[in-house]
């Protein structure tokens, strides 16, 4: 798990940089700062669509899978609920950073496939390589958001460690490359999703959306019961 670890700690010292950084940022500077994480969320998210869904054999999962989820997730009212809850110890819009962050930080190729290639084969290149670009997201997050994006940390660190030791003490088939390519499509939506949030452009309720990620894998599962 030393990639896992490595990745957690980036995350946690970019977000102590930036959280330093934003004390002597002009308010102006702050909302350049805040432009960019929206942009870039954007970005990520788009690029994770384009990237995955030529490879998706399953081409209608997605659209299932963000309309199942949204459903459940608004009937859970998850969004309000973690809002409010991360709003009544900050003054700040934390919860929208935490959101964003999270989602950011776990949903990708690198952050489901890296523990799966750790726990796998010892390989950690992928973790190592997420934990780089995790530091410079995480101290733009901090510089924009403040401090409490460190609570981001732990939420990766639970994500890949369980996707770990799945991988290790669980049948190779659970995360098949078809799984990972659908979690990454449903994910990059997702990720896009916030980015518009963050940009005021529209507010979708990012997190209401997150039980889609659930729809991949419990297709996949009985696909494989049926198919075995």
């Amino acid at each position: 798990m030393i990639g896992t670890i490595a990745n957690t700690c980036t995350i946690l010292i970019g977000s102590l940089v930036g959280s330093a950084l934003k004390k002597g940022l002009k308010e102006k500077y702050q909302k350049a700062l805040y432009t960019a994480c929206g942009l870039a969320a954007c970005g990520v998210g788009i690029n994770a669509v384009v990237s995955h869904m030529p490879d998706s054999t399953v081409p209608v999962l997605f659209i299932v899978s963000l309309a199942v989820g949204s459903l459940i997730g608004t009937k859970l009212d998850l969004e309000d609920r973690f809002q409010n809850l991360v709003n009544k110890h900050s003054k700040s819009n934390l919860g929208q950073g935490l959101s964003a962050g999270i989602l950011i930080y776990c949903i990708g190729t690198l952050s489901i496939m890296g523990p799966v290639m750790s726990a796998l084969y010892g390989d950690h290149t992928f973790l190592f390589t997420n934990a780089t670009l995790d530091l410079i997201t995480s101290m733009v997050l901090a510089s924009t958001y403040g401090i409490g994006m460190v609570l981001a940390a732990p939420v990766l660190f639970c994500w890949q460690g369980a996707i770990y030791l799945i991988a290790k003490y669980a049948s190779a088939s659970l995360i098949s490359d078809e799984l990972v390519c659908e979690l990454c499509i449903v994910g990059g939506f997702l990720i896009a999703s916030t980015g518009l949030n963050i940009l005021n452009i529209k507010n979708l309720k990012s997190l209401n959306m997150l039980p889609s990620l659930a729809v991949p894998i419990i297709f996949f599962a009985i696909k494989g019961i049926f198919v075995s």
